[in-house]
């Protein structure tokens, strides 16, 4: 993948503003602020117009990865639970597999793969920071697969009704790994892209708009599952999400997830093939 150049040439029309007018005096030479700006002040809001593209994308992929403390958790509450006789483990108690993802492919990716991949992009740091967030995007589209095989079995053994199935919940760890493996590419390179194009001024702030992305993302998610649950709900049938998992398509809504995921990657491509970076033009006005 090759990203190259919305760049702040195409927000030129923002200059205007840094224009002065004869209207724009109060007296003495004295201008009104909230008509006349400086050159820094325009380039800046430039450099965060041309940011926010990305900041929407991570919304979406936000949503994704909310389903981790919410329908994953459901979904292991329909499984076997117990390791050994007498103990049994928490559903929500598998996010730490995450955490664990996480600490092993960090390294993993600034050792290993960062300087594999040197080797055929050139680049310093193995990939470009939208090429690691695109990568994170891809993975996170293989959404719903573990769903199928638990309702396969459902179906096979007629356990509609049961509140267990004899199904172990470690089958959950390969998703929860895969989270974490996602977060590495896209929430990291996320920060690192907002925190390198951001203007030296306003490095806080767009380092900060990222991280809403996360909030945002949890609404997108409660809103979307509301509306799910009402447009599935027929009558005599529930919902994709009933009380009952084992009567509902919770699959189809991870594949619903899935086609959300793929239309914001294209859409990522597009806006990233058109992005070019500029730190230098930026920061050069800062």
């Amino acid at each position: 993948m090759r990203f190259s150049n919305i760049s702040v040439e195409q927000v030129r029309f923002f200059d205007k503003a840094a224009v002065e007018c004869q209207s724009d005096s109060i007296h003495d030479g004295e201008v009104y602020p909230w008509r006349l700006c400086s050159l820094t002040q325009v380039e800046e809001l430039k450099c965060i117009i041309t940011l926010l593209p990305f900041w929407a994308s991570g919304i979406v992929f936000a949503t994704v990865y909310s389903q981790l403390n919410t329908l994953f958790v459901l979904q292991g509450n329909t499984m076997d639970q117990h390791m050994g006789k007498h103990f049994v483990i928490p559903s929500e108690s598998l996010s730490h597999f995450t955490t664990v993802s996480v600490l092993f492919w960090t390294p993993v990716y600034d050792k290993f793969i960062v300087p594999f991949a040197r080797k055929f992009t050139h680049q310093e740091r193995g990939f470009t920071q939208l090429q690691r967030m695109g990568i994170g995007l891809v993975i996170s589209i293989t959404a719903g697969v573990l769903e199928v095989v638990r309702l396969d079995y459902v179906k096979t053994h007629n356990a509609y009704d049961e509140k267990k199935i004899p199904m172990s919940i470690f089958w959950q760890i390969p998703q929860y790994l895969l989270v974490g493996w996602v977060e590495v590419f896209t929430f990291i390179g996320q920060l690192e892209f907002f925190y390198d194009q951001a203007p030296d001024a306003m490095i806080s702030l767009c380092s900060a708009l990222s991280l809403t992305t996360e909030a945002l993302g949890n609404y997108l998610s409660t809103v979307l599952v509301t509306v799910v649950m009402k447009m599935t709900k027929k009558k005599g049938k529930p919902s994709w999400i009933p009380d009952k998992l084992n009567r509902g398509h919770l699959d189809c809504f991870f594949f619903l997830f899935a086609a959300l995921s793929l239309l914001n990657f294209l859409v990522y491509l597009w806006i990233s093939k058109r992005y070019k970076y500029k730190t230098a033009t930026c920061r050069a006005h800062s």
